[in-house]
């Protein structure tokens, strides 16, 4: 943090000292003798108020958000009308308080404001560019030196150039491009920052034996995201790649500047998704700027990418909450905190302990709590009910209790699709936590109250327990790969794109949802998570990725649905009323079903009272009260026993 600092003030003064330099050269160059003496001498009194202005104004067009060595067209652009603004003051001062109807001359005069703001352009922008081509400069002589890994690239030009950036600035490393593959026919034959476009996807054998007949032999094969959309075959590339024997990467973050770019093993859900929704930075970014988060349950597969990305949107402090003492550990020694600029500490603490919990966050003071921690298996939380209700109700209760002490904006609560009409008792927690939190919410109004929402949404590729890693390590062994139900269907969405989406509900929460108060106002956001799929055709094109044919080299079988599970997965349950959320894609919304606070105390103290005495039936008598239809919607599922389950697991979120 006083890096940041130290450098924010270096560029400060730099800019001050080249717009004070501006000025100075500006009567140099325009005046002589005593006009020039006469303006000079009236500098002391003029320029230090100028100064102050002008790095208000820089500051309003954000030229210290920028490091110098990614300095761009828009950090120009930037510059240009940051100078402009200047330029426009001297000149109403000029013409109108320094006029020559008052004082018989102008002070500076329009030729003498032009050229000034020519060379405040130049001063501020002069710089900027030098010094990022003297970083490039290097970075393509230490990128030259470390390369060792001949590569194909693939991809569209556009998305093909963000890479070669980042490989020229260093942020991909030990690549050393050597030809570019192309869907678009139309790019074949151009040169992009001095790599060739070889040819398209069906010319990889072709030009993999062409370069290793130059003595260039390809040895790895990297895939930018236009590469992997359905219009361009990706299973037909993947094939291709391992006929060949070549490893596949995929590049990620990609679209968010080339200092984000990076690459990772390709992997067969990353073929497996609907088009991803387009994420409101600028939002995102306003939204979390200096903000301090918490985030509890912050090691686990959301919580940690929810760190990740409010890290990435210019929160000034994070504080991970986690009970497990290594996913706490991995995600605090990750490069995504690891190397952050922001303030980041980790908490060892349980969220049933109300005492710790209060202390912890009261003494953080955050903005924003991100409340991912939870018991989420829903076969285990079947058998072992009684901890579910202690984590996912009363731990819930214990976090929104201590948001709202310690003044935070908001509290958003991550809950599940299997809340709506629940059958489980993964469902049935969730949505009880979720029926407090928006009684809480319901009793603030007010600009500065806290808000309390939750944020549904169904199943994570790559969470812990997704069924794609279970079914992956099923092909491997050779099959057979095990299905709960032919007929069952799920949702399914990417973590960086949940995560993103689950901050965009809160930026609107946040801003446009404090415009209601009570039962009139958004509680519950829903991921537009775009359609089901049927989990036996999930295992059937995961196994014909791999290379092998369904039913024939590796089998799939039926095993039968597990304790509080159901086949279709649904968004809304049927009381909630809808709300429009205008200008937000990726998300809808309700408008809040709750009971009065007095009977929600009084179910709270009996599910208390049952958890206790280990009384089941009691705990099931307040869940069918406060969410009616309760008990026999979970009679209707199987209660196949949990030792004969099968090991795929889908996970609630």
């Amino acid at each position: 943090m006083q890096k940041r600092t130290l450098k924010t003030a270096v560029m400060v003064v730099h800019d001050l000292a080249a717009t004070a330099a501006a000025v100075v050269l500006t009567f140099v160059f325009r005046f002589q003798d005593e006009a020039l003496a006469e303006r000079l001498h009236a500098l002391p009194l003029l320029l230090p108020p100028f100064l102050a202005y002008a790095g208000l104004i820089y500051a309003w067009f954000r030229l210290y958000r920028t490091k110098w060595r990614f300095a761009s067209l828009p950090d120009l652009a930037g510059i240009v009308r940051a100078a402009s603004v200047t330029a426009l003051t001297l000149l109403v001062l000029d013409y109108v308080l320094v006029s020559s109807n008052l004082y018989g001359f102008y002070f500076f005069g329009k030729v003498a404001i032009a050229l000034y703001w020519v060379l405040q352009i130049f001063l501020l922008g002069g710089p900027r560019l030098a010094f990022r081509y003297l970083k490039y400069a290097r970075s393509r002589q230490s990128q030259a030196r470390a390369a060792t890994t001949p590569t194909l690239l693939l991809g569209r030009g556009a998305d093909i150039e963000v890479v070669l950036r980042a490989i020229e600035a260093g942020s991909v490393k030990r690549l050393s491009p050597k030809g570019i593959l192309s869907p678009r026919a139309d790019e074949a034959g151009q040169m992009m920052r001095g790599v060739p476009v070889l040819g398209g996807f069906r010319d990889l054998e072709r030009v993999v034996a062409d370069l290793a007949g130059r003595g260039l032999p390809v040895r790895r094969l990297v895939a930018t995201p236009s590469a992997l959309a359905p219009e361009s075959e990706p299973d037909d590339l993947i094939a291709r790649a391992r006929r060949l024997g070549l490893p596949l990467a995929r590049v990620t973050s990609l679209g968010e500047g080339m200092r984000d770019a990076e690459l990772a093993p390709l992997e067969i859900e990353d073929l497996l998704l609907r088009p991803t929704v387009a994420i409101d930075r600028p939002r995102l970014e306003h939204f979390l700027a200096g903000a301090r988060v918490v985030v509890t349950g912050g090691g686990g597969s959301i919580g940690s990418e929810i760190c990740a990305r409010a890290i990435a949107f210019g929160a000034a402090a994070l504080l991970v909450i986690e009970n497990s003492e290594p996913a706490l550990h991995a995600v605090l020694n990750g490069p995504a905190l690891l190397h952050a600029e922001a303030e980041v500490a980790g908490a060892l603490a349980d969220i049933r302990d109300r005492e710790r919990l209060h202390a912890i966050i009261r003494d953080f003071r955050p903005t924003y709590v991100f409340h991912a921690a939870a018991l989420k298996q829903v076969p285990y939380l079947e058998r072992d009910w009684a901890e579910g209700i202690k984590t996912n109700v009363f731990g819930s209760i214990n976090v929104a209790e201590a948001t709202v002490a310690a003044g935070a904006r908001a509290l958003v609560m991550i809950s599940t699709d299997k809340a709506i009409e629940p059958v489980s008792q993964l469902g049935v927690t969730k949505r009880f936590a979720e029926m407090v939190a928006q009684s809480l919410d319901a009793e603030r109004s007010g600009p500065e109250a806290t808000r309390l929402i939750a944020v549904r949404f169904g199943n994570v590729l790559g969470s812990a327990g997704s069924v794609v890693p279970v079914f992956k390590a099923q092909i491997a062994r050779g099959g057979p790969v095990t299905v709960t139900h032919a007929e069952m269907v799920r949702y399914f969405m990417t973590v960086r794109e949940a995560s993103d989406l689950v901050l965009t509900a809160a930026s609107h929460a946040d801003a446009e949802g404090r415009s209601e108060t009570g039962d009139q106002r958004a509680a519950v956001y829903v991921l537009k998570m775009g359609q089901p799929v049927r989990i036996h055709d999930l295992a059937e094109r995961m196994i014909r990725l791999a290379g092998f044919e369904p039913g024939e080299e590796i089998e799939i079988q039926v095993t039968g649905a597990r304790p509080g599970e159901r086949l279709n997965e649904i968004l809304f349950a049927k009381e909630e009323p809808r709300v429009t959320l205008d200008g937000i894609d990726g998300v809808m919304a309700a408008k809040p079903v709750f009971a009065d606070r007095a009977v929600l105390d009084g179910w709270i103290a009996r599910l208390h009272a049952a958890v206790a005495a280990g009384d089941r039936a009691a705990a099931d008598a307040v869940f069918e009260e406060a969410i009616p239809g309760f008990r026999e919607r979970a009679r209707s599922v199987p209660k196949t026993d949990l030792s004969t389950s099968p090991e795929v697991v889908i996970p609630a979120a």
